[in-house]
């Protein structure tokens, strides 16, 4: 596997490559956060 940061509207958002499907999984919590420009990752947690 191969492990990556991704960038949106300049928030990180962790990756993951999945050799066996051909995909990246990427962070649902990091994405909700980075949409909601949300800071505090236990009040992310809570959507």
């Amino acid at each position: 596997m191969k492990t990556s940061i991704r960038f949106y509207d300049d928030r990180e958002v962790r990756a993951i490559w999945d050799d066996s499907a051909s995909k990246w999984w990427f962070s649902v919590l990091d994405i909700v956060a980075a949409i909601n420009r949300e800071s505090d990752y236990a009040k992310t947690r809570n959507y």
